[in-house]
């Protein structure tokens, strides 16, 4: 199938480049600004003076608009172009803030946390998005949506990962629009009484109210948490434990109201208002309340990147249906991405439920059809479940690169999962509406809770079960950027493949599959090559980590709490074998010598010129005195200090003028890095 013949896909993909672009370049407003006006001008010239479309200048120029146009949706993005941002205000040190609640995040072990938009700065009308967050506490009334804020303090920016390839939780915020946070305790601001409404919060009082409802007519615990997350698009109640079986089952899909859950329920729309087609304009109006119920049904799971995709992409499907026109879903996938990523906004192109969940529609819609040509069984039954597990294995392929390359892990077992669950999710999300209905008119029955308690049950039993079966659960797989660009482009070739077979097709394909391989030959070999010793940052703990070639060794007194520093390490760094040490005293580096003065505070008489000095465990001494002595070029300080001491040290280093590198603050340090 020649997909660049069709125009939307076309502008849709110039739209995907100019966003990248933008995203790297991060301009000003007024160049993308200026381009795309005087481009849209000529535009406009041009259609005026070929009335035919004879030129092929109209397209390049189109292209060339489509390219500005992705920029400037990132410029009108950016904080830094929003006179109005608090970033392009003095806000530094303690000022008087005012902060309306956006959304409420799901809680951490030690903290509550909530996104919200700013009001004002110093009593000034200002915007912007921050993070606040509260510790843990029984007596704290959590807040809502819509709930103002006023406060006196400090935003602290949010910090990159301290250690090597971890999770980055600055670059996840700063596709949210996020860049400070505050940390405050329940003393430390007022919540201002009546504070206006917006759509999100009335919204947000509404799934409380449901929730509210549902929790008097005693669902269990785990599957309330999972009626949430099917109906409500709200995730934050599911344990860890039900939502790793869900992961490991390659069935987290179906928690997260998406493409699918959205299809089923356009489906009993159009069924259940198919009467009105008989009124006078009955069809448009039918459209107009399908339309208008999945959009309120996108507001009310909280409109989330996968539920505002489904939605848009649905509302085409359902303009096709009322036109009765043969639809190309392709053109449909591609509008909506273009209308999400222009309209709504364009940073949803990097949030990885946004690419995982375009990637699974479009290999289903693409992938599916082959596969149902490759094989058809003349059994309606064999049949069914073959087309099951055709969108399936479709859908896994279609985000299996990005699944290695973020999660790094692959449920051997998705297909069992999908073919049990995915045939009774209409049932689930058909009753569960009914349940949903019946609960905020106070007339749920008792049997039809016990029913559909019992049938969401069954539903995790059979995840859990799924999951529990390790032997299939691939993970700790090393997948870079570079393979799942190489690994998309062997997908493509292979559809396209078994579209239309010939030789050079099986050239390209053949070509890509080797430039994988060399890929992770060339990779491999700069590992082998690899001699790295490095200081990372744990509180109340000292860890060293030697990587030498594919080797990696890790010295600590206490290796349980290191177990998440050494995986990521060693998935990104392709480590094959692991091994830990007790921490020592002293360490010889590229001939250089290595000392650790933890809390005992001795500093030892040597004649050998010390390098690095590591200082762990808070040792009380005199580092003037440690410095005459031992004369060391480097100064070091681990997440295992008080900070008090790490301050005082970082003092007297600025007056020794000495290099001073305190892994809290700046992270782990690579010894290499100073050779």
């Amino acid at each position: 199938m020649k997909l660049l013949r069709f125009i939307p896909i076309k502008l849709t993909l110039v739209l995907i480049l100019g966003i990248v672009a933008g995203n790297h370049l991060s301009p000003n407003l007024y160049f993308p600004l200026f381009a795309a006006l005087i481009l849209l001008l000529f535009l406009g010239v041009l259609r005026f003076t070929d009335k035919k479309n004879e030129s092929p200048l109209f397209g390049y120029v189109t292209i060339l608009t489509t390219f500005c146009i992705g920029i400037l949706a990132v410029s009108l993005s950016l904080p830094k172009n929003k006179p109005h941002h608090y970033v392009n205000q003095d806000f530094s040190g303690n000022h008087t803030w005012r902060i309306q609640v956006s959304e409420v995040l799901k809680s951490s072990s030690f903290s509550n946390r909530y996104i919200g938009n700013v009001q004002t700065l110093d009593h000034k009308n200002a915007e912007g998005k921050v993070l606040i967050s509260f510790p843990k506490d029984t007596t704290f009334q959590n807040l809502q949506v819509d709930d103002e804020l006023v406060f006196f303090a400090t935003p602290i920016e949010v910090r990159a990962p301290l250690n090597p390839h971890q999770f980055n939780y600055k670059a996840y915020l700063k596709d949210l629009g996020i860049s400070h946070q505050f940390r405050l305790t329940k003393d430390e601001f007022i919540t201002l009484q009546h504070p206006p409404a917006t759509i999100y919060g009335i919204a947000a009082k509404a799934r409380a109210h449901i929730i509210a409802q549902l929790r008097k007519a005693q669902f269990g615990k785990n599957e309330l948490s999972i009626i949430q997350a099917l109906l409500l698009g709200q995730r934050n109640d599911i344990s860890e434990e039900t939502y790793t079986d869900y992961k490991n089952a390659g069935a987290v899909h179906i928690l997260a109201v998406s493409g699918l859950h959205i299809g089923i329920l356009l489906v009993l729309l159009q069924f259940l208002l198919r009467p009105m087609e008989r009124l006078p304009r009955g069809k448009t109006l039918k459209l107009f309340l399908v339309v208008l119920l999945l959009w309120g049904f996108a507001l009310l799971s909280g409109f989330s990147a996968s539920v505002v995709r489904a939605v848009t992409m649905f509302s085409f499907v359902a303009y096709s249906m009322y036109l009765n026109r043969p639809k190309n879903t392709f053109n449909i996938l591609a509008l909506s991405m273009f209308f999400i990523l222009l309209v709504i906004n364009p940073n949803l192109l990097f949030q990885v439920g946004f690419q995982m969940s375009y990637a699974a529609v479009l290999a289903i819609v693409w992938l599916y059809p082959l596969l149902q040509k490759l094989w058809f069984p003349k059994k309606k039954m064999v049949r069914k479940i073959w087309q099951l597990l055709s969108v399936s294995i479709a859908a896994q392929l279609g985000v299996l690169p990005i699944s290695l390359f973020y999660f790094h892990q692959f449920p051997g077992l998705f297909f069992i999962s999908n073919l049990l669950i995915v045939p009774a999710l209409g049932l689930i999300l058909g009753m569960g509406i009914l349940v949903i209905l019946l609960a905020i008119l106070d007339a749920l029955p008792n049997f039809l809770v016990f029913i559909y308690n019992t049938l969401i049950g069954w539903m995790n039993s059979i995840i859990s079960w799924v999951a529990q079966q390790e032997a299939f659960i691939f993970k700790n797989i090393s997948f870079d950027a570079v393979q799942m660009v190489i690994a998309y482009g062997i997908l493509f070739l292979l559809i396209i493949l078994l579209s239309q077979p010939n030789f050079k097709k099986v050239i390209a394909l053949t070509i890509a599959i080797i430039s994988f391989q060399l890929w992770g030959l060339y990779m491999e070999y700069q590992t082998s090559e690899k001699d790295v010793l490095l200081l990372a940052h744990q509180t109340k703990n000292t860890v060293f980590i030697h990587q030498n070639g594919r080797h990696l060794t890790a010295f600590t007194n206490d290796s349980i709490r290191i177990k998440n520093i050494v995986q990521d390490y060693s998935i990104a760094e392709r480590i094959l074998n692991t091994s830990h040490s007790i921490s020592k005293n002293s360490y010889i580096w590229k001939d250089k010598s290595v000392l650790v003065i933890d809390s005992l505070g001795v500093v030892p008489t040597t004649e050998t010129p010390v390098e690095y000095l590591i200082l762990t465990q808070s040792p009380k001494l005199n580092l003037e005195r440690a410095i005459s002595t031992l004369k060391p070029k480097y100064i070091i300080a681990d997440g295992s200090n008080y900070t008090s001491y790490i301050n005082r040290w970082k003092r007297t280093c600025i007056k020794r003028k000495l290099p001073f590198h305190a892994t809290g603050e700046k992270g782990a340090y690579y010894f290499e890095h100073s050779n």
